[in-house]
């Protein structure tokens, strides 16, 4: 969790979204997509540019060109010190800061360590809900931006939906909110992403073990990913159009690997 400080040399150009500066590296590892404090305000190091040629990261004692974004780059001052916030300590806003600036962080770890971070505050009833709601879009967002498989996204995504349904209860969506807590549109989202129904689930589940293994590894991932409508079929009448499919999935679940 080291901190890397950068040392402003000179603002070689900027206007009100960042700007390029030359920058000495005082202390730790300097690395792209590091969100920075200065005076208050946050910057995002998009771009390290070391002898001409495009770096992942600066080490320390050595001087480069980088590319920041954030409205306070034009008021940086000559031997203003920034200096980096490890992920792992970043407050809520300055999460959303970081993932709306959308630079791809050098270091895939980092967006793993946020996830982490999202997914302890979202489950911290000493929060306002709030903002365990808001922690849980962090989540989300991490999730997106991780390159993960398809169907593992949405088991991860599935899980952190229904996490908060059984936190903060249900939400119905009537078109006013972004639908996290809404257990129809967790059921939605679960049946759009299995890809098979649950009759042909219940085939192949009957001989996983004459199965090729990546069709054995889907069908665990299958039952993973609905595992989630647990969270949400409690909260469906029985006559809901969603309700039987639902039920034919949790019945489907323990014939999988």
């Amino acid at each position: 969790m080291g901190i890397a400080e950068l040392q402003v040399s000179s603002v070689e150009e900027a206007d009100g979204a960042g700007g390029v500066c030359i920058v000495r590296c005082i202390g730790g590892i300097a690395r792209t997509g590091q969100l920075y404090a200065a005076a208050g305000s946050r910057l995002v190091l998009r771009r390290i540019e070391w002898y001409g040629r495009e770096s992942a990261f600066l080490d320390a004692a050595h001087s480069a060109k980088v590319h920041l974004s954030g409205a306070i780059v034009p008021l940086l001052g000559q031997f203003q010190v920034i200096s980096s916030i490890p992920v792992a300590a970043l407050s809520l806003t300055d999460a959303e800061f970081w993932l709306a600036d959308g630079t791809p962080p050098a270091k895939a770890q980092d967006l793993h360590t946020l996830r982490a971070l999202g997914n302890t505050r979202m489950q911290d009833d000493r929060l306002p809900q709030g903002e365990r709601i808001r922690w849980a879009r962090v989540q989300l967002a991490a999730i997106e931006r991780m390159g993960l498989a398809p169907l593992v996204a949405a088991i991860d995504a599935a899980q952190v939906r229904a996490c908060l349904i059984r936190y903060l209860g249900p939400e119905p969506d009537r078109g006013g909110g972004d639908g996290l807590r809404d257990p129809a549109g967790l059921c939605c989202f679960v049946l759009d992403r299995t890809g098979i129904g649950p009759d042909r689930a219940l085939r192949d589940g009957r001989v996983w073990r004459d199965l090729e293994p990546e069709r054995i590894l889907h069908l665990r991932r299958l039952k993973l990913l609905t595992a989630s409508l647990e969270a949400a079929r409690p909260h469906l009448a029985d006559d809901h159009p969603l309700a039987a499919t639902v039920d034919a999935w949790r019945r489907v679940r323990r014939q999988l690997p």
